[in-house]
């Protein structure tokens, strides 16, 4: 089995605002096994991580929040993208394909020196 992955820096953001772009209206605990389903189980999130990500993402206006019931008929705060969330899911998916560009760059197989 492989081991778990940590969650660089500034991805967590990107992976939440991707997932309710995606699926639409979630609570953090439907956001959370999302990311682990769609990372094949490699990252594991906890509230400690999660939580407070969303709270900045709410702060900063790219996700809005509303309490409602669950489908277990609990109170839940469930999460949507705002339209600023859009613009800032479109800035960091090409900051992020820019960056795995510039690091493939580095990693790719050297030429011998001729």
């Amino acid at each position: 089995m492989a081991d778990k992955l940590d969650v660089k820096q500034g991805t967590l953001a990107l992976m939440i605002l991707r997932t309710l772009d995606v699926l639409g209206p979630l609570h953090g605990y439907g956001v959370a096994r999302r990311i682990e389903e769609t990372s094949r189980n490699r990252l594991t999130l906890n509230y400690g991580t999660l939580y407070p990500a969303l709270l900045k993402l709410e702060q900063e206006g790219f996700i809005s929040g509303e309490w409602r019931p669950s489908e277990n008929n609990r109170r839940a705060k469930y999460y949507a993208l705002t339209p600023a969330g859009r613009k800032q899911l479109a800035r960091e998916t090409r900051e992020w394909h820019e960056t795995a560009d510039l690091i493939a760059a580095f990693l790719a197989p050297r030429r011998e020196a001729r």
